[in-house]
Order: C-alpha cells, then sequence, then structure tokens
C-alpha cells in the first residue's frame, strides 16, 4: 500500500487548465483564495440561502439555512487549517521552503467547506430520500432496464456529496465547459466518501459509508487522485482512501451543525436554556465560564457565548488529534471521524448532544412537516419532468413543461441515463421555495400572477 504525502496532495493545479501556468503562492490572491471567491460569487452557493438546513426556512424567528450553516462550516475550517499550519511550522521551521502550500491549508479547507452542501437538494435530506424514493417504488423504477447496474446504484440513492462534485466539474450546456475550474485539492477535499454508489453504504468503514461521485464523474475524480496520489483502497473496485483534509473539512461540518442545532432549538423554543446549558458546559471546559453566563440577563446571548466557547475548544481538540495523528491519515488508515479522536470527554459529551438532537430537534413537529411536504414535492416533479423529458415522441404538453426546464440543463447525449441525470440536476438545485412553487404551478394548485 502506497503512503500520500503533503507535497503532491498540496496542488494548485486547476480543474480544465492544467497546463495552464500556476500563479505564485504570494501573490495578492492565492490560487485557492481565487476557489473560495469563485464559490462565494457563484449562483448555486447563493441559493442556498433558501434551501432548508434543518428548521423550516425562516419566518419571524430567524434560523440557520443551508448558507449560513456553509459559511460558518468555512470558517471553522479555515481555523482547523490554520491550527495544523502553525502547528508543522513549529516542528519545522523550514516548512514553507518544502512545502510552500502548505500555509494554504486554511483557505483550501474553508473552499471545501463553503461547497459541502452544493448538492443538496431541497429540503434537506428528505429531498434525497424522496429522488432515490422515485427510483426505488415510485414512476422510475421502470427504468432500472434502460441503465446499467452501477448506474441504477446512483439513481436509487441519490447523494448530495456526489452531486456536489458534478456541479463543480460537469460542462453544463451555455457554461463553462470546465465547471467551476476549482484547483485539484479543493475538489478532493470536498469528497468525503471517495468511491462510487455500487462500493458505498458500507457502515462499517468509515470513508465508504455514502458515495462521492456518480458513473458521471467516475473519471473526473480517477484523475483527481491520481494526480494528487491518493491510495487506492483495495477493498473496492472504484474506491480511495480519503485526501487527509477531508477529515477537517468533515470535522468542521460536524462541529457546527451539532452545536449550532441546539442553539436554533433554543431560540424555536424546542429545548429550554437550562438543558442546552447542561449539554453545552461539558464542551466549554471553563471554570469561569458558568459565573460568566449568570451576568447575562438574556437567554439567548448566554447561549451564543455558550455556542462560541464550545465551538473553540472543539477546534482546538480536532486540530491537535489531525496533528498527532498525521502520519495515520496519510497512510490511509485513519477509520472513523476526527471528532471521534479527540478526548473521551468530549466524545461523551458530543454523542450525548446527537442524542438529544435526534429525540427532540430531528422529531421535532415542524421539522417533520416539512419533511413530508418536501417529500410529497420532490416527487411531484419527478413524476412531471422525467417522462416528459425520456419520451421519443412528446406531446405539446411535455413541450411546455420541458420549456420551464433551462438550456444549461438539457443535454446532447441519448442515453437515459444522461437525461435523467439532466433532469435531477435541475430538480436538485432548486430552492426550497422555488420548488413548492413551481409544484403548485405545473399541478394547478396556483396560477402565475398576470401583473
Amino acid at each position: 500500500m502506497g503512503i500520500m504525502n503533503w507535497q503532491q496532495l498540496l496542488s494548485a493545479k486547476r480543474w480544465g487548465y492544467e497546463s495552464r501556468k500556476q500563479e505564485d503562492h504570494q501573490d495578492a490572491r492565492s490560487e485557492f483564495q481565487r476557489d473560495y471567491d469563485r464559490l462565494i460569487f457563484s449562483s448555486p452557493f447563493r441559493r442556498l440561502q433558501n434551501k432548508t438546513q434543518v428548521f423550516p426556512l425562516p419566518g419571524s424567528v430567524f434560523v440557520h439555512n443551508r448558507l449560513t450553516h456553509s459559511l460558518e462550516v468555512a470558517s471553522v475550517g479555515r481555523s482547523l487549517g490554520r491550527i495544523f499550519y502553525n502547528e508543522m511550522r513549529k516542528a519545522n521551521p523550514d516548512i514553507d521552503g518544502q512545502l510552500p502550500y502548505l500555509q494554504e491549508v486554511g483557505n483550501i479547507i474553508s473552499a471545501a467547506c463553503l461547497s459541502h452542501d452544493l448538492g443538496n437538494p431541497a429540503f434537506g435530506h428528505s429531498g434525497e430520500a424522496a429522488i432515490s424514493n422515485y427510483f426505488t417504488a415510485g414512476m422510475g423504477a421502470v427504468f432500472e432496464k434502460q441503465v446499467t447496474e452501477e448506474e441504477w446504484a446512483d439513481l436509487t440513492h441519490f447523494e448530495g456529496n456526489a452531486n456536489a462534485l458534478r456541479i463543480l466539474t460537469h460542462p453544463f450546456a451555455g457554461k463553462d465547459e470546465h465547471g467551476f475550474a476549482l484547483t485539484y485539492s479543493t475538489l478532493a477535499a470536498i469528497v468525503k466518501y471517495p468511491c462510487a454508489a455500487a462500493d458505498g453504504h458500507n457502515k462499517r468503514v468509515h470513508h465508504r459509508k455514502k458515495y462521492g461521485f456518480f458513473q458521471s464523474e467516475r473519471a473526473v475524480f480517477d484523475k483527481i487522485a491520481v494526480e494528487l496520489g491518493l491510495v487506492k483502497d483495495l477493498d473496492t473496485p472504484t474506491g480511495y482512501k480519503r485526501h487527509p483534509l477531508v477529515y477537517l473539512v468533515e470535522a468542521a461540518d460536524d462541529i457546527c451543525y451539532n452545536i449550532i442545532d441546539l442553539e436554533d432549538a433554543h431560540r424555536l423554543g424546542i429545548l429550554p436554556y437550562e438543558q442546552v446549558e447542561g449539554l453545552l458546559l461539558p464542551v466549554c471546559r471553563d471554570e469561569q465560564l458558568k459565573e460568566r453566563l449568570q451576568k447575562l440577563a438574556d437567554f439567548d446571548s448566554r447561549v451564543s457565548l455558550l455556542r462560541a466557547k464550545a465551538i473553540n475548544t472543539l477546534i482546538g481538540e480536532c486540530a491537535t488529534a489531525f496533528t498527532r495523528n498525521q502520519d495515520v491519515f496519510l497512510e490511509g488508515a485513519f477509520g472513523r471521524s476526527l471528532m471521534e479522536a479527540v478526548d473521551t470527554d468530549l466524545v461523551d459529551a458530543m454523542r450525548t448532544i446527537e442524542q438529544v438532537s435526534i429525540e427532540r430537534i430531528y422529531n421535532a413537529q415542524s421539522v417533520v412537516q416539512i419533511e413530508v411536504a418536501g417529500y410529497k414535492v420532490m416527487n411531484g416533479l419527478l413524476e412531471e419532468f422525467i417522462p416528459a423529458y425520456l419520451k421519443q415522441h412528446k406531446t405539446p404538453y411535455d413541450g411546455k413543461l420541458l420549456a420551464l426546464m433551462p438550456k444549461q440543463f438539457h443535454t446532447q447525449r441519448d442515453d437515459t441515463y444522461a437525461k435523467i441525470r439532466s433532469v435531477l440536476d435541475f430538480v436538485s438545485g432548486m430552492t426550497d421555495l422555488y420548488a413548492v412553487e413551481l409544484y403548485r404551478k405545473i399541478k394547478g394548485i396556483s396560477f402565475p400572477s398576470l401583473d
């Protein structure tokens, strides 16, 4: 088995522009900062503001959506990367000369964090489940014989992580043929489960619990993996071991959603302050914090302080664990999440938070209601658009329906898989609000304004 090395893993080579001269990393903006900026100003990223994180999109009380969550994850990810770099430089003062891109680790991670939810459909995990169910138990089951076994595995297990890689690299009609043209390192840092669908869904193997690329992007990831020297997973035909920075991206996500879901639940009155304090104090590791909290009369301010302290503690512990286990990551032999490698007391505290979140937050009535509604909306859209797009002899209704599908999502290919994938690109990219609005209009529940 090979061993990965930072010299090869940290590459400023840009997808689709491999032959272009790389900019000097001492410029005002490095290649990796350019990745971040491209994502910030992109349409798919802006659409995250109207995609559900956990709770329904805000009314009178603001809660997190996919966009605010992604920004916070990127902030935490940058800190994790910066601490790791500082530790490496402390151990080896000459590291900048040997690994000039190591100082960019924070920027690579923050860019990957920014795009980690880019492929998630409307209505969160309910949207993913609705797309999968359309093919396993809905009208889409009839297409099984028209695609390969590997392609069917994609369709019956829609995965937002794989969809993010597609959004970033696929040549959509009328768009740049190289997608977002991000650096190889940023693209690799996004892929949490570097294997195809047929080799994923193994709950006993952490990097194969899900999958990270569709069949349409298998060659894309193979090229990235070879360029960066990722270790092959010899237990699968399509799999690789993770790029080490994936663990820091994953940790940033874990830190944010575990802690911030508690904050949102408190704002919505789902969890009382006393319970939130009891859950977060053990994570904060600050003996004077209780006294500081008592000086704040506003409960929201108290929760904000607890959240900040908890996140700060977890950032430091995860960065230390990553540095301590660096050789294991480079061997591709680390078989769990980074959050599980911190001190036992923190692991126990986070597991308690996760248990309470499942029982009280993710099963809250408002959360379940949006999941059920979203399930119906996504399934209803697929029932309309996929058959219409696949028909050889389209009815006038089919033609009018497909006129609602932007040209960028149409494909020149004639095979069933490519056509289905194109419709999924369209539907999965919708915001919650747009999906509901379009569903209501094409089902005749509401009518367009005549103004």
